[in-house]
């Protein structure tokens, strides 16, 4: 399979080279518009991309017959159908002949650095992952096919006085550019284009564990601010690794284990059904709307799950057997987290330490509140929390 990058300059864009690629195919998929684009080949089969894609590219690719070559926007492994080839069908039976990237020209027509700025994908996908952005100053490119949703969402963050370029139709002749406010973008904007967004607004929590409690909707059941760091900070989430977040809560802890890097994935399991709607409003308002709720009691609820490398419970540790179904899935240099707050779950906790080692530690925080018209402190409960990582390769 070769992957044929095609900019919005068409077919009269193309270097020699992908010309006869193109040409020379038995099979040539794409979309509609790409497809559009070509000249006329007698004999040549020609494809539109299945919906849903991914569902129906198997049975697509397993029809193909001779050479074919698939079309795609620009770069295709710039959030583009090249991965996904590339994902189905290995790396070593996948050429890919790019064109430049709509992020490339959207730089280069603004003048920013790959070092200054952070691109976004949310072209068919829930535009809710710009919020995990959020900073004063901080420069995104945002790949959309639906601005003044993302507008909105900035608006209602207080983002609504963040600059706003819109780059439509980037390479093409009918090229053009917008420039305006979150607060004040028109609702016609042409369908292709790149946002490169200058963000103003109030500091949003920061990138590190431990956003202020009140940055979650909760009813009480929430891993509070100094537990949860301490908690991610063993959880230790690095790029690419997935966490099952068990009894959640407000899902608090998946959601910061997946804002700490884009390719971290979350399940979070809660038997509530109240609770398990929150955490995918609280993912949402956070910048992480890809994160999965399950609404279900553990351990059954954890049954065919992908495998993670890391678990958090946060509640229900005692539940038999949650703890055994949790660590039984752990892979070689998995990380696993319990808090609790009963001398029963305590209990259980001693015994797994002394099972398995790792660390056993009690954690109490005081903060202060008034006394008459003084100043004192106010403990919250006691949290023990076990931390243990399985050997790597063992």
């Amino acid at each position: 399979m070769i992957v044929v990058g095609i900019g919005a300059d068409g077919w009269a864009g193309l270097p020699a080279a992908a010309r006869d690629e193109v040409t020379s195919a038995s099979v040539v998929l794409g979309g509609r518009r790409h497809l559009d684009l070509l000249p006329d080949v007698p004999g040549q089969r020609r494809e539109p991309w299945p919906s849903p894609l991914r569902d129906g590219l198997p049975s697509l690719l397993a029809s193909l017959d001779g050479t074919a070559v698939a079309l795609a926007s620009g770069d295709p492994l710039v959030s583009g159908i090249g991965t996904t080839l590339i994902e189905l069908l290995g790396a070593e039976r996948v050429r890919v002949l790019p064109a430049v990237s709509s992020v490339a020209l959207a730089r280069a027509r603004m003048g920013w650095s790959a070092e200054s700025s952070t691109v976004v994908t949310v072209v068919g996908r829930d535009p809710h992952a710009v919020l995990r952005q959020l900073a004063p100053g901080h420069r995104v490119l945002v790949l959309s096919s639906d601005a003044p949703a993302v507008a909105s969402l900035l608006v209602g963050a207080g983002y609504g006085r963040s600059r706003v370029t819109v780059l439509s139709d980037l390479g093409s002749a009918t090229e053009s550019r917008l420039e305006t406010t979150a607060a004040e973008l028109p609702a016609d904007v042409p369908a292709l284009h790149v946002l490169a967004l200058e963000l103003g607004g109030p500091p949003a929590g920061g990138w590190v564990a431990g956003l202020p409690d009140d940055a979650f909707e909760h009813d009480g059941q929430l891993t509070k601010r100094d537990l949860r760091a301490s908690a991610l900070s063993r959880l230790a989430p690095v790029p690419g690794e997935h966490l099952w977040d068990v009894g959640a809560g407000a899902g608090s802890v998946g959601i910061e284990w997946m804002r700490a890097h884009p390719s971290c994935t979350t399940t979070a399991v809660e038997a509530n059904a109240e609770r398990a709607a929150r955490i995918a409003s609280n993912a949402r308002a956070l910048g992480v709307p890809d994160l999965q709720v399950v609404n279900g009691p553990a351990p059954d609820a954890l049954a065919g799950l992908r495998s993670p490398d890391a678990v958090f419970i946060g509640g229900g540790a005692t539940a038999p057997g949650v703890l055994d179904a949790c660590l039984g899935v752990l892979r070689p240099g998995g990380r696993i987290v319990v808090h609790g707050v009963t001398l029963e779950t305590e209990q259980l906790l001693a015994a797994a330490y002394a099972d398995h080692g790792g660390e056993l530690t009690r954690i109490s925080v005081e903060t202060t509140a008034p006394i008459g018209t003084f100043t004192g402190w106010t403990p919250a409960r006691a949290v023990t929390q076990w931390a243990f990582r399985t050997r790597a390769g063992s």
